[in-house]
């Protein structure tokens, strides 16, 4: 069964070259350009500028220029704004759920689901009149007066993974231009057209020019945005070598920088846990959107004798699986998104074998028909992995599940706190100590009982522990409303309350 012809053609629509977004409009010249598949065909389906220093700069001209403007605009405004384009977004999810899997490839269902979360987002950034409150003290001293407000940044970016085209971004740009700033996304190259569609729904619900901008392109645009002096602050997403550079470099030119990088999320499994529920979370949140999201779950950790009760569930599973091009509603797996990652990730899946892990599903070289041209690959499944293996070390990033056997709950607990990665982690039990034993234990940034992709909701903020964080705040939530701005305190008194003579001693509260 096939989405609706309408959804199968609304990527189609979308231009034959992804150009910016820059004094709120679209920009479409430009002498470098890249290819921009169909992952699920394998075809070409357009070209994305590429832009570098000269486009940064007139988007940071543009910013620049529109954000006193904005940030001296009520909240309650700029709230009025976001909350145009959350209808907007509301009344256009299905198209842009369909360009997402266009151009990422990830299954029609999954990528309505990114569009809601990142949805979540901009309902959470409507109420930023409260989230802007500061605090007051009276008579803080005789006859003094100190409050505290927060107060935009200025010009500030985001770099955002090819994983989620509309959510990541979402995590950052409502939030920062709710609180004020003017923003200049630079999304990933390999699917653009979601960034495109985006600022378009923010000019039609009001936003001004120059308050918003894309530019499209690689890492002559990201080092762009790190040395330009007018740019404040950036948010960036993806992998942790990328991340450590952003935020070393941004640190460098004096900026504030959250950088989220990489993960190996791991689900422990007990003895006592509800072995059906146990599989059907790991089937889907290892298999998922063929692995690539960064709170996949890419290590089972299996506890006493529960290995081997539940790897003959896993397999079977994993070989049902539909893969399938993602339009199909009844798809679970979607293609790879791009033929690079593929071979990287079937890569990874001998190096496995040769390491001597036990290759119980084997995902490589797999065939869609009618899509043989497509980046497609099964899922995986290993068995007695160990921590010395890559496949354990490193983030894989596609649909690859390692099962490691552990002897007790300490060395689950001991395992995961090893890893040089804290992003996510999930404990499944039936045991309400051994849950608050290892939410206190772990040393992980998103913890789940009884839940696979333990993800924060827009209120709460994102954000793991150790190298999956760069910076010291999470995503989107106060969180995010606190990197966004600044803080002031302003103490004031009135001459009637002023004392004679100078005084030369620190002021107390006296």
């Amino acid at each position: 069964m096939g989405a609706s012809d309408s959804l199968q053609q609304a990527p189609l629509a979308t231009a034959a070259t992804v150009g910016h977004w820059i004094g709120g409009r679209a920009v479409t010249e430009g002498a470098r350009t890249q290819d921009v598949f169909n992952p699920a065909t394998g075809a070409v389906a357009r070209q994305v500028l590429l832009g570098g220093a000269d486009e940064v700069a007139a988007a940071v001209a543009a910013a620049q220029a529109a954000a006193p403007a904005w940030a001296d605009t009520p909240p309650l405004r700029r709230a009025r704004v976001l909350n145009k384009f959350l209808a907007l977004m509301n009344e256009h999810r299905d198209t842009l759920a369909a360009l997402i899997t266009a151009e990422h490839g990830k299954v029609f269902t999954d990528a309505q689901g990114e569009v809601t979360r990142g949805i979540e987002i901009v309902e959470f950034a409507c109420g930023i009149p409260q989230l802007l409150k500061g605090d007051f003290s009276d008579q803080a001293s005789t006859g003094i007066d100190n409050w505290t407000l927060r107060q935009p940044l200025g010009v500030v970016a985001g770099i955002t993974p090819f994983n989620f085209p509309c959510m990541v971004p979402c995590w950052m740009f409502p939030v920062a231009l709710a609180c004020g700033n003017a923003f200049i996304l630079k999304p990933s190259e390999r699917d653009p057209s979601p960034s495109l569609f985006m600022a378009e729904l923010l000019k039609q619900a009001g936003l001004p020019d120059g308050v918003f901008s894309v530019v499209q392109g690689g890492k002559e645009a990201v080092d762009a945005l790190l040395v330009h002096p007018d740019v404040k602050a950036v948010s960036f997403v993806g992998s942790t070598p990328i991340a450590q550079y952003i935020y070393e470099t941004g640190a460098h030119h004096g900026k504030r920088v959250q950088a989220l990088g990489g993960a190996k999320n791991h689900l422990v499994v007990m003895p006592d846990a509800d072995l059906d529920q146990a599989v059907d979370a790991l089937i889907g949140a290892a298999y998922g959107s063929a692995g690539e999201r960064c709170m996949a779950i890419s290590v089972a950790v299996l506890v006493g004798d529960v290995a081997d009760r539940i790897i003959p569930k896993l397999a079977e599973r994993a070989r049902a699986l539909k893969v399938k091009n993602g339009m199909e509603l009844d798809a679970e797996m979607g293609p790879i998104v791009t033929r690079q990652a593929l071979q990287r990730i079937e890569g990874f899946i001998a190096e496995g074998v040769a390491e001597g892990a036990t290759l119980v599903v084997d995902g490589r070289n797999f065939s869609v028909p009618g899509h043989e041209g497509g980046f497609f690959t099964g899922g995986t499944l290993f068995d007695h992995v160990t921590p010395q293996m890559r496949i354990y070390k490193e983030e894989i990033f596609g649909p690859v599940l390692s099962c490691v056997r552990v002897k007790d709950f300490a060395e689950a607990v001991s395992l995961v706190n090893a890893h040089e990665f804290g992003n996510g982690v999930s404990c499944y039990t039936s045991d309400g100590n051994v849950a608050r034993e290892f939410g206190r234990r772990i040393e992980v940034g998103m913890v789940g009982i009884n839940v696979p992709i333990p993800v924060p909701m827009a209120w709460q903020g994102f954000g793991g522990w150790k190298k999956s964080l760069f910076g010291d705040m999470h995503a989107y939530g106060e969180e995010g409303v606190r990197f966004y701005t600044r803080q002031k305190s302003i103490m004031q008194r009135w001459p009637a309350s002023i004392g004679k003579g100078a005084e030369f001693v620190m002021p107390t509260s006296k």
